[in-house]
């Protein structure tokens, strides 16, 4: 154990200590516990908005960092992943979860037979379980979930940071990018590498390696072709489009206005996934008056109406992606960003509310009651 592996560890029972004589006045499973990942990335910013979501609904809500340290409190992870370890299964909370994403038998991907295995092994453990799409419903209803404890809450959009994009924005965001205004700008907004460093390895279920050949059939009708790419582990997309000399520029952005202003800059958004829980980029995309082609996964099908508000193709058509973009940049697709900005609109993070409050409602109690 290093220097700092042991303060942490000796600092722990102070930790825990301290916390319990803060909560124990709290009544139990009267605070709210919004738990991510700690990584800064999408299931975090999750965990922000479900905090966000029972404040403005009325519930009282704990600080995250306390969770592990509270007892008899009510805690949400909103990664399955997460939330199934024996830490949080043997804990004294009463415990919720989003269960996004997961195939179990998905070759290269133990941890997706793991979490359903503990989940199958303990099917009451779990209070509440958000999925957002029917295909994680029926997976989680398999693992012996009681039907009641099965919320279908899809992914929303934070409306206020992602406007339409007007010329001016357009012209504004190439800039900061780098990039020219007669380019056709492809965007790719994801985190596809296995991960957190260069991402040299693919994470197959994001579809890399998808993208990356669409990418190669777009190149060959469309000689001003650029890529932008943002999100961390990107190493093998940008590896391969060195290797195919396509033009690219990878940016990393820290802020929702900073996401925002990097779809400005596209001509059409792609989403070559495999399995998803959302994909959020959908949404984005959407809210941005971006065109999108998505494959059908996660709960894209239940969003994108094909030729209507953006476009579906199957899961791994290569194909499929590759030409509906090239009608984007022919001219021979009509645009559809008033359709993607209504559909996006009605799945502003507000409007989910409801849905929320009947999750936690019986999960979390007020203090009143």
């Amino acid at each position: 154990m290093t220097l700092p592996q042991a303060a942490r560890s000796a600092a722990r029972p102070v930790a825990r200590t301290l916390v319990r004589v803060r909560t124990r006045s709290w009544p139990e499973h009267t605070r709210l516990f919004a738990v991510g990942e700690r990584t800064g990335w999408s299931v975090d910013e999750d965990a922000r908005q479900l905090e966000a979501m029972a404040q403005r609904s009325g519930y009282e809500v704990g600080p995250a960092r306390w969770a592990a340290l509270a007892e008899r409190q009510s805690v949400f992870l909103t990664s399955h992943f997460e939330a199934l370890q024996l830490r949080w299964l043997q804990s004294s909370h009463r415990l919720g979860t989003a269960y996004l994403h997961g195939r179990p038998g998905t070759p290269g991907y133990p941890e997706f037979d793991a979490a359903f295995d503990a989940l199958r092994s303990n099917p009451d453990r779990v209070a509440r379980i958000q999925v957002t799409h029917d295909e994680m419903r029926d997976l989680v209803l398999e693992a012996g979930v009681e039907p009641s404890a099965v919320h279908l809450i899809p992914i929303g959009i934070d409306l206020e940071h992602f406007p339409v994009a007007s010329r001016e924005s357009r012209s504004a965001a190439r800039a900061r990018f780098g990039l020219s205004r007669d380019a056709f700008v492809v965007g790719s907004f994801q985190k596809d590498g296995v991960g957190w460093g260069e991402g040299l390895e693919p994470k197959l279920i994001k579809g890399p390696d998808v993208l990356v050949a669409a990418l190669r059939r777009i190149h060959e009708s469309v000689p001003g072709l650029v890529v932008l790419l943002t999100g961390p582990a990107r190493g093998y997309v940008c590896r391969e489009l060195e290797r195919t000399g396509i033009a690219y520029q990878h940016a990393l952005v820290d802020t929702r206005a900073d996401v925002a202003a990097a779809y400005h800059a596209l001509d059409v958004c792609l989403v070559p996934a495999r399995q998803e829980g959302g994909p959020k980029a959908v949404l984005e995309s959407m809210a941005s008056g971006i065109p999108l082609v998505t494959t059908r996964v996660g709960q894209a099908p239940q969003i994108v109406a094909d030729g209507a508000n953006g476009w579906l193709v199957d899961v791994e058509d290569v194909e499929g992606l590759a030409d509906r973009a090239i009608a984007i940049y022919d001219g021979r697709i009509e645009p559809v960003h008033t359709a993607a900005r209504a559909t996006a609109e009605r799945y502003a993070l507000e409007r989910l509310d409801p849905l929320w409050v009947q999750l936690l409602d019986g999960f979390v109690r007020r203090e009143a009651e």
